[in-house]
């Protein structure tokens, strides 16, 4: 996969599996990607810095610290897509990487079809995001340049993960309006599963923190709403 320029898109793979994560970048290379690869915690952190990938694919457990710490120190440095894998299905695992700043999460085992598929989405998402060009969103106290993905509520900036800003925009982009969560799934993820609204869920409540708890209503048994005023 490239970029408009003719640049392929950068993957760094995180797996201390090293079985695994070869047979995750020789998909992701059959693909079109440009793969690098760590094998734990502090590798991971160190590839994502140098190597500045477009999406990273990281495993929850591994040696040096977990995933779930990457991925904090890689959104502390820069935003970037994370498609977490994780051997758990304890749902609280999930939504704790996706409170962390994952984007997407998959359960071993999965298919590389499957991983393949999730990769792509996460990056069309990215790549809408860009081709919105210069213009900004503002609803009542709420900021939004869509430019340099930037968010302030009244004079106070805020970090969001790629997902969490596209997620907001969705919403400020029909103010007040009620959007499904399966809408949202759709719009945002580019796919749709019912054990996938958690991850809606998991980020507005992250959008909550960060931005304030009055800021997206709940439609209890249908979606959410943004209130800002």
């Amino acid at each position: 996969m490239e970029l408009s320029g003719g640049t392929a898109r950068r993957v760094l793979v995180v797996d201390d599996e090293v079985t695994i994560a070869e047979s995750v970048a020789a998909r992701l290379r059959a693909e079109g990607f440009t793969v690098d690869l760590a094998h734990d915690g502090p590798a991971a952190v160190a590839a994502a810095a140098a190597g500045e990938p477009d999406l990273v694919v990281l495993d929850v457990m591994l040696p040096g610290f977990d995933g779930l710490e990457v991925c904090r120190r890689i959104q502390a440095e820069r935003s970037v897509p994370v498609l977490m894998l994780t051997a758990r299905t304890d749902e609280t695992d999930q939504l704790i990487g996706l409170g962390v700043g994952a984007d997407d999460y998959l359960t071993k085992p999965f298919s590389m079809r499957v991983l393949a598929a999730r990769v792509h989405a996460l990056l069309r998402r990215v790549e809408r995001a860009a081709d919105r060009g210069d213009s900004s969103i503002v609803v009542g106290d709420l900021r939004i340049d869509l430019a340099e993905r930037r968010v302030w509520r009244g004079e106070t900036e805020a970090r969001l993960t790629p997902l969490e800003f596209d997620l907001l925009t969705r919403l400020a982009q029909r103010p007040r309006a009620v959007l499904a969560r399966e809408r949202l799934l759709e719009d945002i993820w580019d796919w749709s599963d019912a054990a996938g609204t958690r991850a809606v869920d998991s980020h507005v409540k992250a959008l909550r923190r960060k931005l304030g708890a009055d800021l997206i209503r709940t439609v209890h048994g249908v979606g959410y709403a943004l209130d800002a005023r």
